[in-house]
């Protein structure tokens, strides 16, 4: 059982205070022109130095380190030019929960989050028979005898059976492509900034029935960092700074192997068990979110999220996602850089950099007004995990 009396106290202890990236697109039209580029480790590097800048810290002020997963935590440490007391690997958001409880346990006091992946230049293989991490045996290497080889195959079926039993419709799914795009069109460090409107996603060809083209992610280059500090030092620091507010995450790990989560269940009980205890820590709810951030590798992710965590009813969310409402302007903004689909695969990192500057009010001309309560959302390989960010001072 969630110990809510534990868990609350997490509650505002720590903070954001500085966050960077690399170039996306220049990055990602070199690496299409077969130019050199730089490694995973030089991605990171650049990115920890934007953070660091960002932040107004020194490096010697950093005494912890959570390296992203395609980084030996060792040698980035060797090639940050740092060697902290405490430090761990993680992906995007238990990075960020990891970093987190060091911090909240005494072990540190400000820990640099570094991801750096070189995937496109890399020919990193996501699926086939040599798809990426069919050593350690990941999900989707499981069903290579049936042809599912790689994710696209897996979310296509899960697309399949959700689109049959909601009735959601393939041109209601192609509203999240549209409103992604309309955001990263705003965003000049998005990759795909091309106008896209719904005639043409509908045009787009199938990759594997019924996800097309742009329900898939982008695969580039780049490298985010974050620096997070407690409360307590954020406050002292001339910089604007961004509170964890609420944390949940519940694993639905029976059978899932046989994809019964996925295929029967679409993630829900996790989703709302998760939805519970993240809303609960923070003390709101759906309603009083002003930006929704959704890991988003494949479209189908968005409108799981959506019913999942209450931001519309069960079987309302395809009139949500044709509604226009997700897109600039909308009431519910979701993934306000562009998201892995149009802005920048960055494998949930760039979501929590989105979430911060939208809070801190950074975000330029795709900025929502107003906006002081950010949530992430993520639901890869059925565990559920949700975070809630608020801008410090409201």
């Amino acid at each position: 059982m969630v110990d809510f009396a534990r868990l609350s106290a997490l509650r505002d202890t720590v903070a954001i205070v500085g966050v960077g990236e690399t170039d996306y697109p220049q990055d990602y039209g070199r690496a299409r022109r077969g130019e050199r580029c730089q490694d995973a480790y030089g991605y990171a590097a650049a990115a920890f130095r934007r953070a660091l800048a960002d932040s107004g810290l020194e490096r010697r002020d950093i005494d912890g380190l959570v390296a992203g997963p395609a980084l030996a935590g060792e040698r980035l440490g060797e090639v940050l030019g740092m060697d902290v007391r405490w430090a761990d690997q993680a992906d995007a958001v238990q990075a960020v929960l990891k970093a987190a409880m060091a911090i909240h346990s005494g072990v540190a006091e400000c820990v640099a989050l570094v991801y750096g992946n070189d995937q496109r230049t890399g020919g990193t293989a996501y699926g086939g028979p040599n798809a990426m991490g069919g050593e350690r045996h990941l999900a989707y290497t499981y069903y290579a005898p049936w042809g599912l080889t790689s994710q696209g195959a897996l979310y296509a079926l899960l697309a399949n059976r959700y689109l049959a039993v909601t009735g959601l419709s393939e041109r209601e799914l192609g509203g999240v492509a549209v409103a992604q795009r309309a955001f990263a069109r705003l965003n000049p460090n998005a990759v795909m900034r091309r106008p896209l409107d719904i005639d043409e996603y509908l045009n787009g060809r199938y990759i594997c029935e019924p996800l097309r083209l742009f329900d898939y992610c982008l695969v580039n280059d780049g490298g985010v960092a974050l620096i997070v500090t407690t409360a307590e030092r954020a406050r002292r620091m001339d910089r604007p700074a961004v509170l964890l507010s609420g944390i949940g995450r519940s694993d639905h790990n029976r059978e899932a192997t046989s994809l019964r989560p996925r295929l029967e269940y679409f993630y829900r009980p996790a989703q709302r068990q998760a939805a519970d205890q993240v809303y609960a820590m923070a003390g709101m709810g759906p309603s009083e979110m002003d930006v929704l951030q959704i890991y988003d590798s494949f479209s189908i992710h968005v409108p799981l999220a959506l019913e999942g965590f209450g931001f519309c009813a069960d079987g309302a969310v395809g009139k949500l996602l044709s509604s226009g409402d997700l897109g600039p302007g909308g009431p519910l903004p979701v993934n306000t850089s562009g998201g892995h689909l149009s802005g920048s695969y960055m494998q949930g990192w760039g979501h929590q950099v989105e979430c911060v500057r939208q809070l801190r009010a950074e975000a330029a001309g795709r900025q929502v007004p107003g906006a002081r309560n950010a949530q992430y959302i993520s639901d890869v390989a059925g565990k559920v995990t949700s975070l809630i960010y608020r801008r410090a001072g409201t």
